[in-house]
């Protein structure tokens, strides 16, 4: 399954990448706003490559912004294996994406706590990740639906709900009783 889910969950975060910069560009056009140079600076601080001020590197911004999108896309590759798959997944991963930004973003010094953001940019930034996500969650699932259902989808099937063979025992002693 890991095999399966590392190629497919590359090329999902990578679909999911590129359709989330197309949606970006059109965003700027429309509004204005001018590229984003935190991914470059980002990737700056984490490699120890030298920093400069202003505009950066586009193949550096490039570079973290693709290489983000495809290895979270094997997260979501793995989602989608385990069974974990359609829009209730995608909002999931939304999340997913969007903490693994702030962790980068706040361990390196280069961003600041989304609460201190301002609201718009703040709804920006959250809808672009979340087209992210469900790009990516739809060719993972769509990738994984090949292979069949997954086994938590295979045990739904049969018995939806809880099951007794899952998590702690009832209340009472270890025995249930």
């Amino acid at each position: 399954m890991l095999k399966r889910a590392l190629w497919q969950g590359l090329l999902a975060g990578t679909a999911g990448g590129a359709v989330m910069t197309l949606g970006e560009k059109l965003e700027q056009a429309v509004t204005g706003r001018p590229d984003s140079h935190v991914p470059a600076r980002v990737l700056q601080r984490l490699t120890g490559l030298p920093e400069r001020p202003g505009p950066q590197s586009l193949k550096a911004n490039w570079a973290m912004h693709f290489g983000q999108a495809a290895l979270l896309g094997v997260l979501r590759s793995v989602m989608a294996q385990s069974g974990l798959r359609g829009p209730v997944a995608s909002a999931k991963f939304t999340v997913v994406r969007l903490t693994n930004d702030q962790i980068l973003e706040n361990a390196t010094g280069v961003g600041a706590p989304p609460e201190t953001w301002p609201r718009r940019e703040l709804a920006v930034d959250v809808a672009h990740k979340a087209v992210y996500a469900f790009v990516t969650g739809a060719v993972a699932d769509a990738l994984a639906a090949r292979g069949g259902p997954g086994p938590g989808q295979r045990h739904a099937a049969r018995r939806p709900g809880r099951h007794a063979d899952v998590g702690p025992p009832p209340r009472g002693d270890a025995h249930g009783r």
